[in-house]
This record gives structure tokens, sequence and C-alpha cells, in this order.
């Protein structure tokens, strides 16, 4: 089931084992039938540790929803309650609870995922309920695997939590999460980190490996090195529009948990003679990963040069289905019967992703993502971030949508090191007349985050940093890539960069520039335990794990990777993050009533 996994460098299959035995001993805690009350936001995390099989192994026979009122009657022995440590929950689980019915009484239980709260008990308390729970308990989800070289916490708002509610319980639990990696998977020797948030983190880990000391974990470290980078380091990058194939599916569609949701109509199956049969109305689910052959091939490529790959690939099936009339004796025929099931599998999967590729067509095509696209490349490159933009005007007047508005403000502000006053003053008059004085705390937080911010006195370093990282490349090649800056059409992403430069020639190289760039530096050294240490084979490569606090986008994944698989890269990257994000839901993740902010 999960193939996808050990396919990496590093097993990421241990990881999922280790969470799937701690929710099997959970269950066994609550013997007899049980029924599950999920918080909505965890069945899809908890979707990539277990399926619906393994919850039934444990005589698991009911799930609902988390919703007020009455749970729906069910005849089992436990109500199990697995959610996240809030309090608007604790009060409709408290509303859940006492109305269950006293003539038949069952054992309630609740799991915290990914920690206990006292501040939830305390509220369970006050509502009178919290003696009727028989355990109490903590499921520590920290870092999920989504792929064979992809972890991610699903901290929804952590990078809200961090830079505007100064509330750092996210990182927190990514020192957890990392302190649960090395258990498994030994000792890091190395910590580098840029950034406020990175910092804590590393002296949140080095606090717990002090504390923890005698029970160090003798196993040979997989890892090399550890690089910790906030987001708020690159707050340029999720901010432009991504344009690898999974970068775009993400941006238009939304991947969630590893699935996507896409309009019916293209995944239609007519036969023949069902001309006016009606076209589905539910919407097709997709899961994507690197499970998927042809997905794992095309999925981190700049997304024009996926129709070329996907024809090369018709033309392959087509050869394979061809070969039956080759097939004369038994034992061929055989061969080629035994084949079918995964033949007629890559057929299916190459429907489903050319039918995605002319969706994503649709609009990439269109004049208004080019105009788009060209007005975050000026910014990029530096032209006109210094006044109103006629583009940004004109899309206000359209009342287009305002994450589409905030995203490319927020963008030529990060480019121009913030907005001349008068500039800054009139994009605000403009957006609050136009959408609503409601929005003025949006505003506010964008402000406070650094994305959206007046200019100061001081001189604006991002062409420096532009041109010492070269993060613009004139004439990048989509096709046939030779560096990271093809996933975004000529922009490096400067978190990938940063990464690629310490790998080789190191950190030494770009220190004033590393200066220009918020939040300390630093170089942690971890004391690998006696007769542990990696002996490294001639032309073995080093694996680094890159962990991004705040956020990550599927195109400095892609980035990574292609790094990962450079002949002279000397470099594989694991990556993990708080959240997979993209621009929309990072800016939806800082509005404040997101459910009004389109109109």
């Amino acid at each position: 089931m999960a193939s996808h996994l050990f396919c990496g460098r590093v097993n990421l299959n241990i990881l999922r084992e280790a969470a799937r035995k701690d929710l099997r001993e959970f269950l066994d805690k609550c013997s007899g039938s049980k029924a599950i009350v999920w918080d909505e936001y965890l069945t899809g995390p908890f979707g990539l540790i277990a399926q619906y099989s393994l919850l039934k192994e444990h005589e698991v026979e009911k799930m609902f929803t988390l919703k007020a009122g009455r749970i729906p009657s069910a005849a089992v022995k436990n109500i199990v309650f697995f959610v996240r440590p809030r309090l608007e929950l604790m009060d409709i689980i408290a509303e859940n609870v006492a109305s269950e019915d006293k003539l038949q009484p069952r054992d309630v239980h609740i799991l915290f995922v990914p920690r206990r709260s006292l501040l939830c008990e305390q509220r369970l308390k006050e509502k009178g309920v919290l003696n009727s729970f028989t355990n109490i308990d903590e499921y520590i989800l920290d870092l999920i695997p989504y792929d064979g070289d992809l972890l991610s916490m699903e901290s929804e708002s952590s990078f809200r939590e961090c830079y505007l509610e100064n509330d750092q319980t996210s990182l927190y639990h990514a020192a957890k999460g990392l302190m649960n990696l090395q258990a498994l998977y030994g000792t890091i020797p190395q910590i580098f980190g840029k950034g406020e948030c990175a910092r804590h983190v590393a002296n949140m880990m080095l606090r717990m490996k002090r504390e923890f000391a005698g029970s160090q974990t003798q196993i040979l470290p997989v890892f090399d090195t550890l690089l910790l980078l906030d987001r708020n380091v690159d707050l340029l990058t999720p901010l432009a529009t991504q344009l690898t194939y999974e970068g775009l599916i993400d941006e238009i569609f939304g991947i969630t948990n590893g699935y996507v949701k896409l309009p019916p109509e293209k995944f239609a199956q007519k036969k023949q003679g069902e001309g006016g049969k009606e076209l589905p109305t539910e919407p097709k689910k997709l899961q994507l990963n690197s499970a998927e052959e042809l997905y794992a091939e095309i999925r981190d490529k700049n997304f024009n040069a996926v129709g070329a790959a996907l024809s090369k690939k018709a033309k392959i099936i087509s050869a394979a289905f061809e070969e039956r009339h080759n097939a004369k004796t038994v034992g061929e025929i055989k061969q080629f019967v035994s084949q079918l099931p995964h033949m007629q599998a890559a057929r299916s999967s190459l429907a489903n992703h050319t039918s995605i590729a002319e969706l994503i067509k649709d609009i990439t095509t269109s004049e208004d993502f080019f105009d788009s696209l060209t007005v975050e490349q000026e910014f990029m490159t530096g032209v006109d971030t210094d006044k109103v933009s006629t583009y940004i005007e004109d899309c206000i007047a359209q009342k287009d949508p305002l994450i589409k508005i905030l995203r490319l403000v927020c963008m030529q502000s990060v480019c121009n090191n913030g907005l001349k006053q008068k500039v800054l003053d009139y994009y605000k008059k403009e957006i609050l007349q136009t959408y609503g004085y409601k929005h003025i705390l949006t505003l506010k937080n964008l402000e406070k985050v650094g994305l959206l911010k007046p200019q100061s006195t001081m001189r604006n370093n991002y062409p420096t940093i532009r041109k010492t990282l070269k993060l613009w490349m004139e004439d990048a090649n989509e096709q046939n890539p030779n560096d990271i800056s093809y996933v975004y059409s000529g922009y490096a992403p400067l978190s990938v960069r940063l990464t690629q430069v310490l790998a080789r020639p190191g950190w030494r190289s770009i220190e004033e520039v590393l200066k220009m760039l918020p939040g300390p530096h630093f170089e942690e050294r971890q004391q690998v335990p006696t007769g542990l240490h990696k002996k490294r084979q001639p032309g073995e490569n080093r694996t680094t794990l890159v962990f991004f606090l705040g956020g990550v986008t599927y195109a400095e994944i892609a980035a990574l990777r292609f790094l990962s698989n450079m002949e002279d890269s000397g470099t594989e990257y694991i990556i993990a993050a708080t959240k997979l994000i993209n621009g929309t839901s990072w800016i939806k993740s800082l509005m404040d009533s997101p459910e009004e902010n389109l109109p």
C-alpha cells in the first residue's frame, strides 16, 4: 500500500509503521466495539497513515464527523474522539458527551493529536464532562510521510501562529518531530539554520537531547545534515505562480493530503450509443504520489515540457498493445496476458494526466494568465517595482479575486523592500473601497508579517541578493533543465538556492547576502554515539534533510529533487515542512474571516 515510501534514499515507511503501531496500541486500550468521532481536519492526514481496514481490524465499526448536538446512534461499547487540541472543539465534545444516553452508557475516550492540552482539559472540566472520559491520551503525529522524499506536519496555520500571533507551539512540535525522527534514523551530526524560528527549533532540539542524554538510540545515522529554513527568509517564492505540472495542479485545483478533486466532465467515460448520457456531477478525486509511474515522471517537469512527455508515453503504450499481434506461441500469449494489468493501468493513468494537462492548458494559454505572469516576472527582475502597477489597478477595477491582488501587491512589496508610502496607501484605499473595509485587518496582518510594508530608509537589498545568488536566469531551459530556475521559468527559488550553496561551496561564500536576509544563520554539531560514525564509500552522496518552517511549495520540492538527481550534486535531499502550501492557501491563512474573502 505504501510502496512509494520505500523508493527514496531514506525508507520513510519506518516512520509510517511507527505511527501505525502507536495507533493500534491506543485502539486496543479501548477494548470492544468502537465508533470514532473525527475532527474533520484530521481525516486526511490519518488517511496517509492508516486505511479503514486497519481501524476495522481493531473493532472500529462506525465513523462520524465531529458536529454539535448528539452523536448519531451506534450499537458500540466505546466512543473515541480524535481531535486537535482546540478550545472550540472542546465545546462541541462537551455537548456530545452531555447528550449521551444515561440509560445505555458507553465508554468515552479522547485522543489529542499531536499533543494533550491542559487548557482543553480545563475547558472540559468547566463544562462538567472531564470525568466522563475513560482514557485521555495523545497521539504524536508530527511528521507525516507524503512520499518517498517528503514529510509534512500539516500544521495549517504555523506561519500565522509564529509571525502574527507569536505562538511557537508548531515550532515545539517541529522540534519534537525531529527528535522522534532521530530516534528512528539516528542522530543528525550537523545542523545548519537560517531565521529566528530555525534558531528556536535548533535550541529546543539541543535542550531535549541534553534532557534525554541517557536514552540515545544506537542507530547508524541516516542523515548527514539538517537544514532548518524559516519561511520569512524567502517570502517571495510562495507568492510566485508555480510552473511545474504538480505546482500548477496545486495552484489551480488544490492538492489536499495527496489528493486532488477535478471537474468531472473531462473524465466521463463515453461509450458508443450513449451520446445523450448525463455527465457526472461529482468531482473526480485522484491520488497523486510517486507510486504512479507516469506521475513520478512528469510531476516535477515545467508544464511546457509535459505535452511532449505525455505524447512519448502514449506511443510507448500503443506499441506495447500492438505486441499482441506478434504473440504466436502459447508462452508468448501467456506473457502478454501477464503484462496486461500493468499496461491497462498505464493507459488509464495516461488518460487521466492527458485530461488534467488539458484542463491546465485551458488556463495557462489564457490572456489573463499570461498578463499576470508577465507582471510577476517584471517584479522579480526589478522592473517598475517602485510605482503603482497599471495591471494591478486594472485587476482591482475588474474586481478580480482579492487573493490574486494581494499576491501581486505583496510580491511587488517584497521585490522592492517595501512600497513607497503613497503607493502603499493607494493600493490599500483601492482594495478597501472595492472589496470592503472588513479587509483592513487582513492588510494589517500582511504588514505585520512583512509581506506588505512601507519602504524604510534602508536601501533595497533585493537586487544585490538576486545578482549574487543568481535568482533570475535568462533563457531558462524548460525542456531539458540545467538549473533549478526552470520551476518558475526563470526565477530560482531563494530558499533552494541557499540550500544549493550550503552543499557547495558553503555559506561562508555568501556571508554578506546571509546578513541581508532576516534572522540569524548558524551551525551546530551533535555528538554521534561512539562507533556510529558514518563511513562514506567513494562516490556516495550525502543525505540532507531540509525543513521549511512555515510551509513549502511543490515548485521548491521539484527544485530540490532536481538537485538530488543532478549527476555531480553529491547530495540527496529529503524535504520536510510544517505545511505544503501555495500562494493562495498561504495568503488565506493570514486573512481574517477568509471565508468571506473572495467576491
